[in-house]
Parts: C-alpha cells; sequence; structure tokens
C-alpha cells in the first residue's frame, strides 16, 4: 500500500473482505450467543454491512460498559459484534499497512511478533551493551497519566490525515472516534483503540529516536524505557519528551516516571528486570499465588473442570515461564503431574 491511502476505500469494501473480517473477529468466540446469533443470518448481516458502508449510511451502535479488575481496575466498553468486524476491517486493511509498517522496531506492544516478554528481552540486552559501553549508566522509566482517556481525537485525526486522504475513510474513522460523543478518550476493548494509541504515541517514538536520538528506547504502549549515559542526559530527555507530549499531543506523565542508575534494575512489562536476570515483580507473585489458591478450591468444589483450569492458567504459565523462577512455580504447583491427575495441588 501506498504510504498515502487514496480512493483505497472502495478497492477494499467487498463481501469477501468483510467476510474475512467477520472469521477474524469470531476467534475464541464461537460460543457467545451474540455470535451464535449472527452466524444464522451470516451472509444478511454481512451484505447489510457491506450496503450501509458503500452508502455511507452505516452508524456505529452503542456499547455495553463493565469493569474488570486485572491487571488493575479498568473500565471497558465492549461495541455490538457488527462494529467489531468493520473495526477488523480497518485496521487489517489500513491501518495496520499505513501506520504500523512505519513504527520504530522497538515498539512492542499490540503488535504481531512481539509482546511484553519481547519488549522485557530487549530492555535487558540493552541494560547489558549500556555495561558494556559506559560502564555505569541510567534508566529513565516514563509512564503517561490516564492515557486512553487522555488521547485528543482531534490531535489523532490531524495525525491520520496526513496519510489518509481518502475521505470515505475519514468518514468511517470519525463514525468509529466518536460514537461516544467526547472529544477526549478512546474506548477500551476495540480492536482499532489499541491501534489508534500505538499511532498516536509513535509521534513521541519518532522525536525520541530521531530528534534526541536515544540509541536505547523502546515503549510498550503507554510505558516507555530509555537507557543513556549519565543522569544529566536523563534529566534533560524527560524535560524535553515532556514538552513534546504536553505541546503536541496534550500528553501528561504521572508519578510513575523516574530516573534511577542502571545497577538498580527497572520494574517493566510485569519483570523486574536485571542485566543477567529477569525475575516476577513481587506483586505479580502475590497475585498469583492468590488466583492458584481459588483455582484450587473451585477445582475441589466442582465449580469448574481441571481441563479449564488449565486453559485459564496456560496465559500465566506462559508470562511466567521466561523468568527465573524456577522455585517458585515447583511451590506453587507441578503442571504436568497435577492436571493429568485431574487436580491442581498447591504446597500452601
Amino acid at each position: 500500500m501506498p504510504k498515502t491511502i487514496r480512493n483505497q476505500f472502495d478497492k477494499f469494501l467487498t463481501y469477501e473482505k468483510l467476510l474475512e473480517a467477520h472469521n477474524r473477529s469470531k476467534k475464541g468466540k464461537c460460543r457467545k450467543n451474540e455470535l451464535i446469533k449472527f452466524n444464522l443470518k451470516q451472509e444478511e448481516y454481512i451484505m447489510w454491512l457491506y450496503e450501509n458502508l458503500k452508502n455511507a449510511t452505516y452508524k456505529h451502535g452503542g456499547y455495553k460498559e463493565f469493569y474488570v479488575t486485572e491487571p488493575k481496575l479498568r473500565k471497558i466498553e465492549k461495541s455490538r459484534y457488527i462494529d467489531r468486524i468493520v473495526h477488523r476491517w480497518l485496521v487489517d486493511n489500513f491501518l495496520l499497512k499505513a501506520f504500523v509498517t512505519q513504527f520504530i522496531p522497538t515498539s512492542f506492544a499490540c503488535i504481531k511478533n512481539k509482546g511484553m516478554h519481547r519488549a522485557a528481552f530487549y530492555v535487558q540486552k540493552s541494560m547489558r551493551k549500556a555495561k558494556k559501553e559506559w560502564r555505569e549508566y541510567y534508566i529513565l522509566r516514563t509512564d503517561v497519566s490516564k492515557y486512553f482517556n487522555s488521547i485528543n481525537k482531534k490531535i489523532l485525526l490531524q495525525i491520520l490525515e496526513r496519510k489518509i486522504k481518502d475521505p470515505k475513510l475519514i468518514w468511517l474513522i470519525k463514525e468509529i472516534l466518536y460514537a461516544q460523543k467526547r472529544d477526549k478518550g478512546i474506548e477500551i476493548g476495540n480492536y482499532t483503540s489499541q491501534t489508534f494509541a500505538n499511532i498516536y504515541l509513535n509521534e513521541v517514538d519518532q522525536y525520541i529516536k530521531h530528534v534526541l536520538k536515544i540509541k536505547y528506547y523502546c515503549r510498550y504502549l503507554d510505558d516507555s524505557i530509555l537507557i543513556v549515559k549519565t543522569k544529566k542526559e536523563a534529566k534533560n530527555a524527560l524535560i524535553k519528551i515532556e514538552k513534546f507530549l504536553r505541546e503536541k499531543l496534550d500528553l501528561t506523565l504521572n508519578k510513575k516516571t523516574q530516573i534511577f542508575k542502571g545497577k538498580q534494575g527497572v520494574n517493566f512489562c510485569g519483570y523486574k528486570i536485571n542485566e543477567y536476570r529477569l525475575k516476577l515483580r513481587d506483586k505479580g507473585k502475590r497475585k498469583l499465588k492468590k488466583k492458584i489458591i481459588k483455582l484450587k478450591a473451585k477445582v475441589k468444589s466442582g465449580e469448574i473442570t481441571s481441563h479449564d483450569a488449565k486453559r485459564y492458567l496456560a496465559g500465566h504459565v506462559g508470562y511466567i515461564k521466561w523468568a527465573n523462577v524456577y522455585n517458585l512455580t515447583n511451590k506453587l504447583f507441578y503442571m504436568k503431574k497435577d492436571f493429568n491427575n485431574n487436580t491442581i495441588k498447591n504446597s500452601n
């Protein structure tokens, strides 16, 4: 796809492309009631969607709001399933190709073949390089205050319009962005939101890499790590980044933003990272222990099956296996034996 998007909306608006977006959206959700109902009249719904998008009569529906507590209390705004097909179609056919391919290599969130583990490994590798190159070094960790709720939609549109010159595409983006009738904040839970959030902070990524010329830098959504030689460099970088965020993106940093010596290690992506050791944070350990205890009780009472427990724990095991946690995993559970015996054992 060219760097500037012109007259592409109708080219990609086909029944086949919408069906493809539907098939990707439904993965892992086939038992959901709304999806079961959609599948009963799949062809009719997709044709309806096609006609409404083609005639610019499509209207984004409302949201169902609920809260999650992990990793912290957040309000999730879930759109209708048919709207989620539109989100997928927009992102996969336009935004990923036009914007994500232009991101810096060390942007790790919500990008295929990247993620938290790779971000943590990059930081650790950079710390070792900085140690070898400078002996002593400093880490600047930045964290944007209330990021999703603070994104200025007017500024986001200006960023998008630099590349998107297709009026129909801009119309659809506005329809999605302003479904909630507010000028600030994008919905946590939309497939479009994580891409919009990345595009927004790509502005500061480019500034840090190409204007400030920070050699060791990475970002995972709104949490960033900069590694520099001296404390003075870290302070100067922080002042300039704060100014850029405030003036260009209408954002501020929160109290988690800190400067400290490299030898202290850094908390990032749920890990405590040192040059040669990757550990789970104490907070993460406590949460995991509580989950294992609750899960054991649910299996024992028959509330869930051992198979369900195994599926639930799979993500957690995938997360902790990269850290130096041999003693912790042995203390909590021995996965293979426990699940083969249809129980979850806990040494506590």
